[in-house]
């Protein structure tokens, strides 16, 4: 399983960053997502950067897989999820729009 990691840029060499995330520091391809400035989070997967990501966004996702890493030691999951509950699930645009058209299969 591949899992996205949000790194922020800390220097930018070409088309590779330095990019940081809770202390590790690695090398990142920004080929898909183009020239972005320094300070800008970006979400990583297998070295590359798929896109930029608003603070916010990187710290909820940050907060979720940490929750995940605290399941899997067996701890409870704290304010993980927080920006979850109080709310009904929400399909993707795409699905909604194809529910909302009649479309009974995916």
């Amino acid at each position: 399983m591949c899992v996205g990691i949000p790194m922020q840029i800390e220097a930018i060499d070409g088309i590779s960053a330095t990019c940081v995330a809770e202390g590790r520091r690695e090398t990142v391809d920004l080929s898909l997502v183009g020239a972005l400035p320094e300070g800008t989070w970006v979400l990583v997967f297998l070295g590359a950067a798929r896109e930029m990501l608003d603070p916010e966004t990187a710290r909820q996702i940050t907060k979720a897989l940490d929750g995940l890493a605290a399941a899997m030691r067996g701890e409870t999951l704290g304010d993980a999820f927080a920006d979850l509950e109080n709310r009904e699930p929400a399909l993707p645009p795409h699905l909604e729009a194809a529910r909302r058209a009649g479309a009974r299969t995916a």
